[in-house]
């Protein structure tokens, strides 16, 4: 038996179909088939929504191409431009015909190597040509004499354990008659200590930076005949800890007094937490708190600088936020707060003004594209020229004002008519609500206040991916690790990783900052405001 030809139909169509069969079937049988066209919709709903989980679960397993559009939109062409004549209503171009906007040439890549600048913190070593200086006879033609040119560059790379070690071997002489021991002195810069400061610097970057495990770093210290046992390396940081923990203190204030939040959350694992939990759950009582994340907060202190916060815990990121505006100041205006629709983002008792990810929107859009192509083409391109407006401003590096303007006057227009369009969709019954393009459209719907505060709040994001890119340490932290033992060595590691990537987004070296923070450790607890990563270099500078 062959396969059935698969047949899709819109709602209008089952119904002309069942008023037809309303008249002439008896009773028993339109029932039979009312309820069998009723299914019909239900399970083609369920396989579309379905379709779209194991698509989600391919991404997982496989990894997910790019959302762009060009990645999305594999239609070139007269084929792109009847799907847009489609939705608009009027006949697609001929085949003859030519587009109005033809593509831009392709931007040719460049060589991708590293120019000399880019190693900023690295030594630099003159060399004079030798034999002669500047004023001197050409040697070559014996006529002209030779002046001062660019010089050329060469970059030396030179690979290096992470941490070296250097054996001193003090020489030592004792007196026969009165047994006294005289023994060399170590080199100036050479600490007592076995481990330096420096090495707490660089534990702390490998770990919570780049996510290499403890013990990874112990094989491949070992590999290279300079032992460093994962137990020692975790007491080297977390002895170290004192003066970041000062700064993260200072950097939570800080953020507190910010004109705009984003905030997000990602799973994390805490073995001690885990297993509380277990044995309240075998004593037959439920646990308070279940879940375990970590929380991921950047603040943005007008245009200059970003402070991002990490806390892992039970509490998900309204309560940290909730924690960190406890040290606003009261005078100050409320807070924008952008974040995706989750409530447990909204659970702190300080108000602010929700400001909702409009890519969560259209992600929910393209996960049911393949199902949907017009009609989710049409919200896309909506979306893809608000993002240009934006990026208009980002170049034109207009304050919140002028911005607030310009997508008043550019975007509005635009978001307005797909507001309209959406809520045609639903009344003229051209889309099943709980089908899978219904539901991300109800999305935008439901959300629509917050999702389009930047249309009438001075300085409002259109999304939250600042936040989900700072979460990606913590996610490569977790897929490396896997888990923190106690919340203590989650506290260590959230310290250290709001650190480094503060110094990341604000193009600090973020061994210097911590290894500045470690020889000054003194200063630091006392006074935190004065080190932090935009303006520790202040304290550096020699005084006199």
């Amino acid at each position: 038996m062959k396969p059935p030809e698969l047949v899709s139909a819109t709602p209008e169509e089952i119904d002309e179909l069942l008023a037809l069969a309303k008249a002439t079937f008896p009773a028993k049988s339109y029932q039979l088939l009312e309820g069998v066209l009723g299914t019909f919709v239900y399970v083609m709903g369920a396989l579309q929504n379905a379709k779209t989980s194991l698509k989600r679960f391919r991404q997982m397993l496989f990894g997910a191409r790019t959302e762009s559009k060009s990645n999305l939109f594999k239609t070139p062409g007269v084929a792109r431009a009847a799907d847009e004549a489609a939705l608009a209503g009027t006949p697609p171009p001929t085949p003859g015909e030519r587009s109005e906007n033809p593509p831009a040439p392709p931007v040719t890549p460049g060589h991708g190597r590293n120019g000399a600048q880019a190693y900023s913190n690295s030594p630099v070593v003159e060399i004079a040509p030798p034999g002669f200086k500047s004023g001197d006879p050409c040697p070559q033609c014996a006529e002209g004499k030779v002046y001062d040119a660019p010089p050329k560059v060469i970059v030396k790379v030179v690979g290096s354990p992470p941490l070296t070690a250097t054996v001193f071997k003090l020489g030592q002489l004792r007196c026969r008659l009165c047994d006294a021991t005289f023994t060399g002195v170590l080199p100036e810069g050479a600490s007592a200590p076995k481990y330096d400061s420096s090495c707490a610097s660089m534990l702390a970057l490998l770990r919570y930076g780049s996510g290499m495990p403890f013990y990874r770093l112990e094989g491949l210290q070992a590999s290279l005949n300079v032992p460093l046992p994962d137990a020692t390396q975790w007491e080297i940081v977390s002895k170290a800890r004192p003066a970041p923990q000062a700064v993260f203190n200072e950097l939570i204030v800080q953020a507190a007094q910010a004109e705009v939040l984003h905030s997000d959350d990602t799973p994390a694992k805490i073995l001690s937490l885990m297993a509380e939990r277990t044995q309240t759950e075998q004593a037959g009582q439920t646990p308070k708190n279940k879940a375990i994340n970590t929380s991921g907060i950047v603040a943005l202190l007008g245009q200059e600088h970003k402070v991002v916060l990490f806390f892992t815990g039970h509490k998900h990121a309204g309560n940290n936020l909730a924690d960190v505006l406890a040290h606003r100041a009261k005078e100050l205006q409320t807070p924008i707060q952008m974040s995706d629709a989750l409530a447990s983002n909204f659970v702190g008792e300080f108000k602010t003004l929700v400001a909702k990810c409009i890519l969560h929107g259209r992600r929910k859009v393209v996960d049911v594209m393949e199902h949907f192509p017009q009609e989710c083409r049409h919200v896309i391109e909506v979306l893809a020229q608000v993002y240009a407006n934006e990026a208009h401003c980002r170049d034109e590096k207009l304050s919140p004002e002028p911005r607030l303007l310009y997508h008043q006057a550019q975007s509005a227009p635009l978001l307005h008519d797909l507001h309209r369009w959406i809520n045609e969709q639903f009344d003229q019954r051209r889309v099943e609500p709980n089908s899978g393009l219904g539901q991300a459209l109800r999305y935008f719907l439901k959300h629509w206040s917050g999702l389009t505060l930047f249309l009438h709040q001075a300085g409002a994001p259109l999304d939250n991916n600042i936040v989900e890119r700072s979460l990606k340490r913590a996610i490569r932290h977790r897929n490396n690790s896997l888990f923190y033992k106690t919340p203590n060595g989650a506290q260590t590691g959230d310290i250290y990783m709001s650190l480094i990537h503060t110094c990341a987004l604000g193009q600090v070296n973020p061994f210097e900052y911590l290894q500045a923070l470690q020889l000054h450790v003194e200063e630091v607890q006392a006074t935190p405001a004065l080190w932090l990563p935009w303006n520790y270099r202040e304290q550096l500078k020699p005084t006199g």
